[in-house]
């Protein structure tokens, strides 16, 4: 099977798993997806919807922006998912926002944060305490990150959930802190929650496998600095999220969210170029140390992702070849002085 249009992706990546529909089944009440906006939000909210009706019960899902991006809003509209454009940083819009007994926080920043850096701590802290105090009686399920943790040794097999935080630049570090205030505002109101430190998701259109294949097939040098990482299919992070509510705790449940393998870059680009008849080239040597998850817990909860590496190989392979359509954001995993 191929994926060569976006309708196709689109319905791949919000298509349930059976899991999916017994989480929404079993989930006491509606979801509000706050930072719907981004990479991930709209196919999660997609994936919720299809869930629900699948289901057969009588859930809202209700999606929250400031809807930039044209026609986002009709889209997810016309998909069945109440659509509310706000501003999360103005006191009015996140106050007018429902009651809704489960939320998931999406909103975050992470490039432009070198020269901005204030900005980067108002959405990646500040506004995460806002949220956390507004909604502190429903279930929050938050999407964290790995940059919290420090680069580990690649012979350990990745950060577990009880490697020390020790986040790498500012980025990181407001990662961290938005860890902090739902961690606060839980130990205040007895709050439920989960906090995701995901890395890395990817669809065709935006990740580590777009980022390396696109470099082997136009020719140009693979950076091996961090010569290894984690990645996991979209539509597979988003089921974890929605099946999450179901661990949620006070204090928070902390869980890392990325696929099983340690992946060698290296591996990854010969891949690509096995499958595009090219030779790769590479620029510098593997460090004995890199940004990596150890995500057995979460499959040891959850089972394993559906779409395996090589799935995700192909697929980005040819949607490479036929010039798909990309986000034309680089995720910039090779990044180690945590400058972003």
């Amino acid at each position: 099977m191929t994926i060569t249009s976006i309708p196709e992706l689109e319905e791949i990546l919000s298509r349930p798993s059976p899991a999916d529909v017994e989480a929404m089944r079993s989930l006491d009440g509606d979801l509000l997806i706050l930072g719907v906006g981004g990479k991930m939000g709209p196919s999660l909210a997609r994936r919720a919807r299809r869930a629900i009706e699948q289901a057969g019960v009588n859930k809202r899902v209700i999606a929250v922006s400031r809807f930039s991006s044209p026609g986002l809003a009709g889209e997810l509209e016309a998909a069945g998912i109440q659509t509310i454009s706000a501003d999360l940083m103005e006191d009015r819009d996140l106050a007018a926002l429902p009651d809704v007994e489960n939320v998931v926080f999406m909103a975050a920043r992470k490039f432009g944060t070198t020269g901005n850096e204030h900005l980067t701590w108002a959405l990646n802290t500040f506004l995460p305490g806002r949220v956390a105090e507004r909604f502190h009686r429903s279930r929050i399920v938050a999407f964290s990150s790995g940059n919290v943790y420090p680069l580990v040794p690649v012979v350990e097999g990745g950060a577990t959930e009880q490697t020390p935080a020790a986040p790498v630049g500012e980025y990181a570090a407001s990662v961290l802190g938005r860890e902090r205030m739902f961690q606060h505002f839980s130990a205040r109101y007895g709050t439920l929650g989960v906090l995701l430190r995901l890395n890395y998701a990817i669809d065709l259109r935006y990740g580590v496998l777009l980022d390396t294949g696109t470099k082997v097939f136009e020719r140009r040098p693979v950076n091996l600095a961090m010569g290894s990482v984690n990645v996991i299919w979209q539509g597979d992070a988003n089921s974890v999220t929605l099946r999450s509510f179901a661990l949620a705790s006070a204090p928070p449940r902390i869980l890392n969210l990325t696929g099983p393998e340690l992946l060698s870059v290296r591996w990854i680009a010969l891949e690509f170029g096995r499958r595009f008849g090219v030779e790769p080239v590479f620029e510098g040597v593997e460090s004995p140390a890199a940004l990596l998850n150890n995500a057995a817990e979460c499959q040891k909860l959850f089972g394993y992702p559906g779409v395996s590496v090589s799935q995700l190989i192909d697929w980005t392979a040819e949607w490479i070849r036929i010039g798909g359509s990309t986000l034309n954001k680089p995720t910039h995993f090779d990044v180690r002085d945590g400058k972003f």
